[in-house]
């Protein structure tokens, strides 16, 4: 088993079924009195109605507290806590299947399965998704899921990739003319974000008995956010609508005046548009997006770095992405297991909850009396780099497209220890770890075992 070297925030320093503060100003027995505590109840985050003791492990994440249970056949049963797992594990009676994102265990005997009705929340988002599982009378899980930003700049790369690739194959007839959008395409980052959500959901059932799900969906109307009076035949005509071109319409937006300078445009100081967000940092070719300049002053900006002068225009990626999402759910689940977020923000304002994406989720799923648990925290990474790497022997760079069988993140055994994976090196013959002081490069034939992340890891 993993050897638990680090330190808990609550230390016992009387016996051990008892947790109190390393600080000895916290420890003394008047706090009772004074209301600094609860007597027999630990405080998290000034919440009383939080139990600590669910997830929390201590530094190291990858020590939970609770242990999500499977029988023989790889079903759900409702989870334990970490020192009964342990002793299923030592007597022979389970066996650990995977620890990263969630501690998870499957009996090797047959056993009694009873299990609860868990209600399973989910918060969509953008940047971030919330979930919560809970029963009639407490919390089991809950927390949110950072989602990868860079799919877009990973696009790039790969067209980078193929077009260096194609001028080496010039003699190849060209293929430009056979691509096929099938119905129901989505731009690969919104398809991904997508997808995770559904990866998601299927991982939390497989860890849970959950009877009933339910997925906050949320539509925006980015015409009427940037024109609360628009309406009727205002939808159909864009805000170019009377001008000529681009160009027309940013002189009058900005009243024939170079927006750094702040004079006027003649024919000797001709006028440059410029991306406020430029193209490689994701930026698009909207009105919102473009200013006029001189070109005096154009070239002042790019080499002085003057982009903080000119006024930034709100993004509204997340919007349309909610937009898009709350169809998709629509064609994938029932409309029994859809919630609005208007429903939400009023049950979470009832319920007094802080605004966080997993008691969003928590409200979702029906939370309203049940005993809450500290959150834990996820992370999206990319499993499959792209990447052009140079022969050590010389000659043209090549594309690797070979993925290694050890991954960053995932959980390696050597000498009956438990390290953190931080990639490979040498073509995958070398391993390399953190041990707590320094990165080890290491032979992969003497690793034990590994336990394998996938795309989700907890932080």
């Amino acid at each position: 088993m993993q050897k638990f070297k680090g330190k808990f925030q609550n230390s016992p320093t009387d016996a051990p079924q008892v947790c109190s503060s390393e600080s000895t100003s916290l420890n003394r027995d008047s706090g009772v009195s004074q209301g600094l505590s609860e007597a027999g109840k630990v405080r998290t985050l000034n919440n009383l109605e939080v139990d600590p003791l669910q997830h929390k492990g201590g530094p190291d994440s990858r020590v939970p507290v609770t242990a999500y249970v499977l029988n023989m056949r790889g079903n759900p049963l409702m989870p334990c806590s970490a020192r009964k797992a342990r002793i299923l594990i030592k007597k022979g009676e389970a066996k650990v299947v995977r620890t990263n994102p969630f501690f998870v265990i499957q009996l090797l005997k047959a056993t009694g399965e009873n299990v609860q009705a868990c209600s399973l929340g989910i918060d969509s988002g953008y940047k971030f998704v919330g979930f919560s599982v809970i029963t009639d009378r407490k919390e089991i899980v809950s927390g949110e899921l950072e989602l990868d930003q860079r799919t877009a700049e990973r696009m790039t790369d790969r067209a980078m990739f193929r077009r260096i690739r194609r001028k080496r194959l010039w003699h190849r007839p060209p293929r430009f003319n056979n691509r096929k959008v099938t119905k129901g395409f989505l731009p690969p980052s919104i398809q991904r974000k997508l997808n995770t959500h559904i990866t998601l959901i299927n991982l939390l059932k497989q860890l849970l008995p959950v009877k009933n799900l339910s997925v906050e969906i949320s539509n925006f109307d980015i015409q009427k956010i940037e024109n609360p009076d628009i309406e009727g035949i205002q939808y159909s005509r864009g805000s170019l609508y009377g001008y000529e071109n681009m160009r027309s319409f940013l002189m009058a937006r900005e009243h024939g005046k170079c927006q750094i300078c702040g004079k006027g445009f003649n024919k000797e100081k001709g006028s440059h548009i410029h991306h406020i967000i430029p193209r490689s940092q994701g930026g698009t070719d909207r009105e919102k997006n473009l200013s006029l300049l001189h070109k005096k002053c154009h070239e002042k900006l790019h080499k002085k770095n003057l982009g903080h002068l000119l006024k930034q225009n709100k993004d509204y990626k997340a919007s349309s992405f909610m937009s898009i999402l709350q169809y998709r759910f629509r064609n994938i689940f029932s409309a029994d297991h859809i919630i609005f977020g208007a429903e939400t923000f009023v049950q979470r304002n009832a319920l007094r909850l802080e605004k966080t994406h997993y008691n969003d989720a928590f409200v979702i799923a029906g939370g309203a009396t049940q005993t809450k648990i500290e959150p834990i925290l996820l992370k999206q990474k990319h499993i499959n780099n792209r990447v052009l790497q140079c022969s050590r022997k010389g000659g043209k760079p090549q594309i690797r497209r070979k993925r290694y069988s050890i991954q960053p993140h995932d959980i390696i055994i050597i000498n009956r220890k438990n390290y953190c994976s931080t990639g490979c090196s040498h073509y995958g013959r070398y391993v390399m770890y953190f041990n707590g002081i320094k990165n080890v490069n290491l032979h992969a034939n003497k690793i034990t075992k590994v336990f394998h992340v996938g795309s989700i890891y907890r932080k």
